[in-house]
């Protein structure tokens, strides 16, 4: 019997520590103090995403590879960060921008605007070094400055959901379990001032539930398509946001 030959991919050279350690040691050489913090932080915390999450979306052969290299013992051990190379860094942007930022990281409005710009500029950098392809440049580019913009937006109205459910005057334990829906990801379906509508599922399939009374303070900063973490209660015949989480843009 002929056996298989699997071939297994080799740790990537230059890995992705070293190429995000050039560019800060670039940026370095431009930025002022203030800023650079900034770039540092983001990148930091860019470093702990990848090494985190990044190997949830790996292939079958490059899973082999990273489990035998990160399961070893000593000197041997590797993070996702020193076995891959550039190439992974794009595609691990949403991620990086679309969860971790928000879900992982404790951050106020600043530092999550400074995720989209240095996201966008290490795209742009990763280009002109020709370690990615104009494409993914352009793919990443577009992510960073959607994030620049949209991220400290999401943080503000997250706030004012919050502080407008913590008012409203209902413990969920007492709701009946028809005027009750628990903490879910639910989408944005519809925003006018002052309103919400969102996206939920019966029998029936997708329904938009609505009008939930918001702030008009968030409903301004709030598009159709994001998503909001929450829980649902009716009360007085209304639905309104009585458990408040995260705003997903």
């Amino acid at each position: 019997m002929t056996q298989e030959i699997v071939s297994y991919p080799r740790p990537a050279s230059p890995s992705i520590d070293e190429v995000l350690d050039e560019f800060l040691r670039e940026q370095r050489l431009r930025l002022k103090r203030a800023v650079l913090s900034h770039y540092e932080s983001v990148i930091d915390l860019f470093r702990q995403h990848l090494n985190g999450y990044a190997y949830e979306i790996l292939s079958k052969s490059e899973s082999a590879l990273f489990d035998r290299h990160f399961n070893a013992k000593g000197e041997d051990h590797r993070e996702f960060c020193q076995l891959f190379g550039p190439d992974k860094i794009v595609g691990n942007l949403g991620g990086f921008l679309g969860y971790f930022m928000i879900r992982k990281v404790m951050a106020g409005a600043a530092l999550k605007r400074a995720a989209g710009t240095v996201t966008k500029r290490l795209s742009k950098w990763l280009e002109e070094k020709e370690y990615i392809s104009a494409e993914a440049a352009a793919a990443g580019h577009e992510r960073g400055a959607d994030a620049a913009r949209d991220l400290p937006k999401a943080e503000r109205a997250s706030q004012i959901l919050f502080e407008a459910a913590d008012a409203v005057p209902v413990d969920p334990n007492d709701l009946a379990d028809e005027d009750y829906l628990e903490f879910d990801h639910l989408t944005v379906g519809k925003v006018e001032p002052g309103k919400l509508w969102l996206e939920t599922y019966d029998g029936g399939g997708k329904k938009l539930l609505g009008p939930i009374p918001a702030p008009k303070k968030a409903t301004d900063l709030i598009q159709e398509g994001w998503e909001i973490s929450c829980g649902l209660g009716r009360v007085r015949d209304k639905w309104r946001i009585i458990e408040m989480g995260n705003i997903y843009p």
